[in-house]
């Protein structure tokens, strides 16, 4: 199970107990590999988090639901966000844009900025940091065209 990707806690015990493996031995299993250093939910949510922020331009509430959903624990959420900074997911979420931005050049401007503003939305960014990104990436790739953002 850990061969192919790191897993949390929460997804080793569920396979061992879809494999019929007893709740004492699998409490015992992940005691051990956490205390060689297998297993490792702080460090896995920090890694991720980083991760899916660079790759895939994923905002804060998008990080904090899939991370849940993995069964990291409160702490090791809020841990793992409160080393993203306010700047790095806003440079996300304009590399996001700017990838974008060039498949939608004939649409009506107006159409463009909701359909990009919604796929900020989609990608847990907040709606002041989509806004304004928006508005600025916009602004530098047409700069006779007011980036207004009035839509979003």
């Amino acid at each position: 199970m850990l061969t192919t990707a790191p897993r949390t806690r929460a997804q080793l015990a569920a396979e061992m107990a879809r494999r019929g493996v007893g709740a004492d031995v699998a409490a015992g299993v992940l005691e051990r590999l956490g205390a060689v250093g297998l297993v490792d939910d702080q460090a896995y949510a920090a890694s991720w988090a980083d991760s899916r922020l660079r790759q895939r331009g994923a905002g804060r509430r998008m990080l904090e639901g899939e991370l849940r959903r993995r069964g990291v624990g409160s702490g090791e959420v809020t841990a793992a966000l409160a080393g993203i900074s306010a700047e790095q997911e806003r440079q996300a979420a304009r590399r996001l844009v700017e990838r974008r931005l060039p498949t939608m050049r004939d649409l009506d401007p107006v159409v463009r900025e909701r359909r990009l503003f919604a796929l900020l939305a989609r990608r847990g960014h907040e709606a002041e940091v989509a806004r304004a990104v928006i508005r600025d990436v916009t602004a530098a790739h047409e700069p006779d065209v007011p980036g207004s953002c009035d839509p979003c």
